[in-house]
């Protein structure tokens, strides 16, 4: 995908929605850890690698190539396969989580924007490999 597809149109709006929701997990996670991490351990240790992850998908996403594009296969790769596995344990095992995360009942806290976004953050980047591939 080039540069010019990431930086018009909905290339656009994904990295800012990326973006966004870094600094809103960035900032959670943050005031989760420094107020009360012993109540909710790996509940605000989630959502601080949830915001690393966004933090990493989102610059993945800006740059260019064909590594940066296989980081942001693998960051957001991992996001969906977080989002899930979270999803599913704090409905089936709430007490493991004491608080909710970033990724708490599949995104809720957020309208479910963490569910959504990998699943369209995948599609649009592999989209761009197959069109890349396809020019070649």
């Amino acid at each position: 995908m080039s540069q010019s597809a990431r930086s018009n149109g909905f290339g656009r709006v994904l990295v800012v929605v990326y973006g966004v929701l870094a600094i809103a997990a960035t900032g959670r996670s943050l005031v989760q850890i420094v107020r009360d991490f012993d109540a909710a351990p790996l509940a605000y240790s989630l959502s601080a690698a949830a915001a690393l992850v966004y933090i990493l998908a989102t610059v993945a996403l800006l740059k260019r190539g064909a590594g940066w594009r296989r980081v942001a296969v693998a960051t957001i790769g991992f996001e969906l396969v977080g989002v899930l596995a979270v999803g599913v344990l704090s409905l089936t095992a709430p007490e493991l989580f004491g608080h909710p995360s970033v990724w708490s009942w599949f995104g809720m806290g957020y309208g479910f924007i963490p569910l959504i976004l990998p699943i369209v953050g995948l599609w649009w980047v592999l989209r761009g490999s197959e069109r890349n591939n396809n020019a070649h």
